[in-house]
C-alpha cells in the first residue's frame, strides 16, 4: 500500500510542477510567495516548490523512510512526550 500512496504523491508533485501556470490561472497568486520570491513569477516558483516537496515526501513513502524522517524531524517536539526521556533541562 505504501508504494501506491507514494507513487500517487509523486505523480501529484510532478503534476503540480508541470501545470504551475494552470494552477496560477485557476487558483490565483499566493501573497507570501509574491512577497518573498518576486513580483511576477513568485507564485509560479511557489507552486513548483510545493511540487518538489510533494515529490520528496513521495520518494520517502515509496522507500519506506517516511516514518524515520518524520521521527527525526519532529523529535524536538516529541521528546518531552516520552516519560523519562528528554527531561534534562
Amino acid at each position: 500500500m505504501q508504494y501506491i500512496i507514494g507513487i500517487l504523491i509523486l505523480a501529484l508533485g510532478f503534476l503540480i510542477i508541470f501545470k504551475a501556470e494552470w494552477m496560477l490561472s485557476n487558483f490565483g497568486r499566493i501573497g507570501f510567495f509574491e512577497d518573498k520570491f518576486g513580483t511576477s513569477g513568485g507564485s509560479r516558483l511557489g507552486y513548483k516548490l510545493v511540487g518538489i516537496v510533494f515529490i520528496f515526501f513521495g520518494f520517502l513513502a515509496v522507500t519506506g523512510m517516511i516514518g524515520g524522517f518524520m521521527e527525526w524531524m519532529l523529535w524536538p517536539l516529541t521528546r518531552y512526550m516520552v516519560p523519562g526521556e528528554g527531561t534534562d533541562f
